[in-house]
């Protein structure tokens, strides 16, 4: 299902955990608030609703029976075409990283309150929806890169790049934002849209993920270049630093 279809239908959740008590909870309390749920307990069932149905937005425990989410995570962020939350009795900082760092959009730690993750959900769908502003082009471009906007897909010279909604979402921030110094706390707000833990330098990992798809040279960035001490510029004519 395309994130951009019609509303009509709820939006669909296909949710990953083996704890019965909170899959029932979740199940009961996000049907009652819109949303159409399926529940599976296995990453073999997950794999099986996936290729029955696409949902808008996946609910994904870390420890799981038949393997962990951040494996998951990592093996479905170059082909996705659906939102990713973790879910996770691990809730420090390094670990909420690496969950960015497999392509998670967001990452809630156990427990939780429903009314929360509720929250999140939606601004994690919120921003899965990316409406073209009237200073931005629906088809911007940088470099050799091409971009559509409403249909989260990246060209390079012709070839469609494999990107998560993560890291399109980043790189939409950056677009709207070409040649401006912003601080990790303004690309957090922008990008994430929903209260965080303080000291979360998540948005680290997501430029670094973001530099892999659309940087010749990682270490030597021509886009998304480091302004030290203050955060980061996007540059869309690729010069030389």
């Amino acid at each position: 299902m395309n994130l951009t279809e019609a509303t009509t239908a709820p939006p669909t959740v296909l949710l990953l955990d083996d704890d019965a008590e909170l899959g029932q909870m979740l199940c009961r309390y996000l049907g009652q608030n819109g949303f159409a749920v399926r529940w599976v307990t296995t990453i073999a069932d997950f794999r099986a609703a996936l290729a029955q149905q696409v949902p808008a937005l996946a609910l994904v425990d870390v420890m799981l029976p038949d393997g962990d989410g951040l494996t998951l995570a990592r093996e479905l962020s170059t082909q996705r075409r659906f939102a990713l939350m973790m879910l996770s009795a691990r809730g420090d900082e390094v670990d909420r990283i690496v969950g960015y760092e497999v392509g998670a959009d967001d990452y809630l730690p156990k427990p939780f309150n429903p009314r929360e993750l509720l929250a999140r959900m939606r601004a994690v769908l919120r921003r899965s929806v990316l409406p073209a502003t009237h200073d931005t082009p629906t088809a911007p471009a940088f470099g050799a890169f091409s971009v559509d906007l409403a249909g989260h897909r990246l060209w390079c010279a012709g070839q469609e790049v494999p990107i998560s909604t993560a890291e399109f979402t980043l790189l939409a921030v950056f677009l709207r934002h070409p040649r401006q110094v912003l601080s990790r706390d303004r690309l957090t707000d922008l990008v994430q849209g929903v209260e965080r833990m303080p000291l979360d330098r998540s948005i680290d990992a997501r430029v670094a993920r973001l530099r892999k798809r659309i940087e010749a040279d990682t270490q030597n960035p021509r886009f998304i270049r480091t302004v030290w001490g203050v955060g980061y510029l996007f540059d869309p004519d690729g010069r030389a630093p």
